[in-house]
């Protein structure tokens, strides 16, 4: 019996997890030139923290050559190169793209939110493959459009959510299926993190330092300035211009599980309590309601509450743990007919609380063994895989079918934070809101450069 549960969860759980585009429906021409030499040919473009580390994953992989980067920043470029000394550098992607169309079987794309969309949009059209940080895209209509494409010409793709392919993440997926707690019916998902910035726009400008393209830097965002501190390297989430605050951030780690496991689509209504817009930087703290409509495994509608800002969450009675004992620093709680599921992020097991206790699980039916806690090696499988779908040998778990709809759900709750406290409506099949001054926001006008 537990052997057939097993196989059950197995296949339950590859059917259901949004698994996506399978590495042998990839362009005919990529499949055949990485099939035949065996190996996988990879551009980088950006290489700030969150590119260097996404460079050391990709390339962790024994298959993989690295064979172009591209950065606007000079010292990032050249980090990079010393690392891959074979590899061609750039400061332009598009010169990248044009240049190495030929040489290239892949694009791993981490650069600010803003740039995602014109850099991914641009190596697809090309038949690339793309690997694309999160959150997918800096506007609505850029996700409906970077899915759409990806479909059309059949690519592998996978949104760059690591703890996506982590253990916990994976087994809380396959409890809440199961029915552990029955019709789910509210969730509340939470951070302390702090991307917004409640000041004003800065004024002047300040000399544009010796290793950053300004202009490069902007991209299709709106010119402005250069002022020290406030894009780049290490700011830029915090601005409307070129982020997504706490949302896009964290929001996109912290929601993928519950939206996975609940197969959810997009919500319905969306409100965010939080300050009135200043038209530069996002609140520096929000708490965003949605609404989704019944799937297989909610209640007949699904509240989902999010809390972001130094001090999240805000008590409630839903959020008490057994014994007094305090919240983990970010999370989720699933809240059901019949009890509640904890999920601290990241690398701690879920728990189930039942009449105010916690409760003990048989997670051995799952099968997915012991519990694994590191993070290096749990977060490089989420690369691998991406890695491995390309060279027709795997499936990837977050493709752009499936996390599009989830950046679209995150970044909807991003623009009602410039409608405060004012409940929106939302139609995806028109992909409207039926109040029509918050349509300006789903898309926004590209500036040449």
């Amino acid at each position: 019996m537990k052997d057939t549960l097993a196989k059950t969860a197995r296949r339950d759980f590859i059917k259901k997890s949004s698994l996506g585009i399978l590495g042998l429906s990839m362009a005919p021409s990529l499949f055949a030139e990485a099939r035949a030499n065996g190996r996988l040919r990879t551009a980088h473009i950006g290489l700030g923290s969150m590119g260097m580390a996404d460079l050391d994953a990709i390339s962790s992989h024994q298959l993989v050559d690295v064979v172009a980067l591209c950065d606007v920043d000079s010292d990032a470029l050249a980090k990079a190169k010393a690392l891959h000394p074979n590899a061609k550098t750039f400061a332009d992607y598009r010169e990248m793209l044009k240049e190495m169309k030929s040489g290239i079987d892949a694009v791993i794309v981490s650069t600010p939110d803003h740039t995602h969309a014109p850099a991914s949009m641009m190596a697809m059209k090309m038949d690339k493959p793309v690997y694309c940080q999160k959150p997918l895209t800096h506007h609505v209509s850029e996700a409906r459009a970077m899915k759409k494409l990806a479909e059309k010409k059949n690519l592998v793709t996978q949104m760059g959510i690591q703890v996506h392919s982590f253990y916990d993440y994976k087994l809380a997926t396959l409890l809440i299926q199961s029915g552990i707690i029955g019709k789910v019916h509210t969730v509340r998902a939470w951070s302390p993190k702090n991307w917004g910035y409640d000041g004003p726009a800065p004024s002047g400008s300040d000399p544009v330092p010796a290793n950053l393209n300004w202009n490069l830097w902007q991209g299709t965002a709106p010119e402005r300035p250069y002022k020290d501190g406030y894009y780049h390297p290490g700011n830029w989430r915090k601005i409307l211009d070129y982020g997504c605050g706490t949302l896009g951030d964290m929001g996109v780690h912290i929601f993928d599980t519950p939206y996975n496991a609940l197969e959810l689509d997009v919500p319905r209504t969306i409100v965010n309590e939080c300050r009135q817009p200043t038209g530069f930087g996002f609140p520096e703290h929000n708490t965003v309601t949605y609404e989704f409509p019944q799937t297989n495994y909610t209640a007949e509608t699904l509240k989902w509450v999010w809390y972001d800002g130094i001090g999240a969450p805000a008590a409630h009675e839903d959020l008490k743990l057994p014994n007094n004992e305090e919240l983990p620093d970010q999370g989720a709680m699933f809240m059901g007919e019949t009890g509640r599921l904890l999920l601290p992020h990241f690398q701690q097991l879920p728990r189930l609380i039942v009449d105010g206790k916690y409760k003990e699980m048989d997670i051995e039916k799952f099968n997915l063994g012991a519990p694994v806690k590191d993070y290096d090696s749990e977060s490089k499988k989420h690369y691998h895989q991406f890695v491995d779908a390309c060279l027709g040998k795997d499936e990837c778990s977050a493709p752009f079918s499936y996390s599009a709809r989830l950046t679209e759900t995150i970044l909807l709750g991003v623009i009602a934070g410039r409608f405060p406290n004012q409940t929106l409506h939302w139609d995806s099949k028109k992909a409207r809101f039926s109040e029509k001054e918050a349509n300006q926001f789903l898309d926004g006008k590209y500036r040449k450069f």
